[in-house]
């Protein structure tokens, strides 16, 4: 059966085209000053020289072009020698506030999100709502999330497929249009059922004169159940540059308010495109306890049953306190290796999902959602950074002047074309049609992360999740050396990104 255009995705291209040969401008200056010595002997007639400086010309350009699991070996070096300043400097150990018994107001985390901090925005909606909006004063963005209801495509028909892929494309293009808005991300966690919803319901509801054989069949069927069953949680965020920001918020009076307004006509509008293109079942955007706990229940996924225990024991008795302050929705202490993050009693191991050469249909990422073992946690991130009109312009015409270049060289040295390269010359001629009919360029990228007890192997649990993306026929790429972003990237709806893709 022919799968439909809607439900395939392969319009990509490499993010950025070299200037020459695939060659960016700093690996072509270093290849350049590589090749100094060669030709200095060269010019001196000193054969040996020139046959030492082929050596020297032959490792500088495999040092500065040549990448190894996504970066070059100057690239490597670098953050290999950022990591070690980190840690001897002891940065790369975190403990709380309290943790150390001193008072804590607003946001206490780690890393990349200390800088973050939470603001109130106006009320919306017939419940008159407060949603929270997330200011990174790092990064100089704006964020707000949504925690959404989506029926799945397990079970979907190509055609409704097919109805979901063009809603996300017109989702996307609205937020080209709008002008303001950056990023728009969806996260989806999934972990194994805890059952405390039912614990919860069946303490309401059973009677006292119940027949014994009926509750034992229950109980029965319940942790039949609980066992094979998992709970998804999904977000979505969207993410606003301060400088796209400032401008639309001089309608709305400037300064903090002005720019929560903004905010919120930014939330009605993606709202919409997410009701009816997407067919989201549910959209609620997160107040700022609501916030919270998904951030604390993100960094300790075993604390949701005490959570959800509390909100139920608030109902017979309203001084419990359910909410999650934020100096507590962090972790009390967190630690970053090379190849994993660990937050309290949590390892996490995070990989970037490489697109394939031939496309993807809309779906196959699903069975890296599936915990493998009990207490296992599955993240999966996919971004969308919207690139405005001009630049989009821009770069597609600089990459159509590199292809015509490398196919006018490839023509005057008589070297043949290969497939890969005819494919990738189709695409970025696709993509200038598109962009003149109207459609936006973006640039996606995906994350996915395991979070397991600090009781269980990482090393093992990251095996299976390479193994899982593989399987979906994906090629995973272990994110080392900047595990705890990519952690607040793909599992926490704050808005912290990559900044722009890998």
């Amino acid at each position: 059966m022919a799968v439909s255009e809607a439900a395939v995705y392969s319009d990509y291209t490499k993010d950025k085209a070299g200037v020459f040969f695939g060659l960016s401008g700093a690996q072509l200056v270093g290849c350049l000053a590589a090749g100094v010595p060669l030709l200095a002997a060269a010019g001196r007639s000193d054969w040996a020289g020139v046959a030492a400086g082929v050596v020297v010309f032959a490792v500088g350009a495999a040092l500065v072009a040549v990448p190894l699991w996504g970066r070059s070996a100057f690239g490597w070096a670098f953050a290999v020698c950022m990591f070690g300043v980190g840690a001897v400097a002891g940065w790369s150990m975190w403990r709380s506030r309290a943790a150390r018994g001193r008072s804590a107001e607003g946001v206490d985390m780690p890393g990349v999100l200390q800088s973050l901090e939470i603001h109130d925005g106006p009320p919306t909606g017939a419940d008159m709502r407060r949603p929270a909006v997330v200011q990174n004063h790092a990064a100089r963005t704006w964020a707000v999330s949504a925690a959404v209801t989506h029926p799945g495509l397990a079970l979907a028909e190509g055609q409704d497929r097919d109805f979901m892929g063009q809603g996300l494309t017109e989702l996307l293009n609205a937020a080209a249009r709008s002008g303001v808005v950056d990023e728009v991300v969806f996260i989806v966690r999934t972990v194994p059922d805890d059952g405390q919803e039912r614990r919860e319901y069946l303490a309401r509801h059973t009677r006292p004169d119940a027949p014994p054989a009926s509750r034992k069949v229950c109980d029965d069927m319940a942790g039949a159940v609980l066992r094979v069953s998992v709970r998804t949680e999904s977000f979505v965020t969207v993410v606003v540059r301060e400088g796209r920001l400032a401008r639309q918020s001089r309608e709305f009076g400037g300064g903090l308010q002005g720019r929560l307004k903004s905010m919120a006509m930014v939330c009605s509008e993606i709202e919409a495109r997410l009701r009816s293109g997407m067919r989201m079942e549910e959209v609620r955007w997160l107040t700022s306890p609501e916030l919270a706990v998904a951030v604390r229940t993100g960094f300790a996924p075993g604390d949701r049953g005490g959570i959800v225990a509390a909100a139920a024991a608030k109902r017979g008795s309203p001084v419990v306190c359910d909410e999650v302050s934020w100096p507590q929705a962090g972790p009390t202490g967190a630690d970053s290796a090379i190849r994993h993050y660990g937050h309290d009693a949590w390892w996490s191991c995070s990989d970037t999902v490489r697109l394939p050469p031939g496309g993807t249909r809309l779906g196959a990422l699903s069975p890296v959602m599936l915990p493998d073992e009990d207490g296992e946690r599955r993240c999966l991130m996919v971004a969308y950074p919207v690139v405005d009109t001009a630049t989009a312009q821009r770069k597609v015409r600089r990459a159509g002047g590199s292809l015509d270049m490398a196919e006018a060289a490839n023509e005057h040295l008589g070297r043949r074309t290969t497939a890969a390269e005819k494919m990738q010359g189709g695409r970025i001629r696709g993509l200038d049609a598109k962009i003149a009919e109207g459609y936006a360029l973006v640039r996606p990228y995906c994350l996915a992360t395991v979070t397991v007890p600090r009781t269980t192997s990482i090393a093992e649990r990251g095996r299976r999740l390479d193994s899982a993306v593989r399987g979906s026929g994906f090629e995973p790429l272990r994110l080392d050396l900047s595990q705890d972003v990519a952690f607040a990237a793909s599992v926490l709806p704050l808005g912290v990104t990559l900044g722009g893709g890998l």
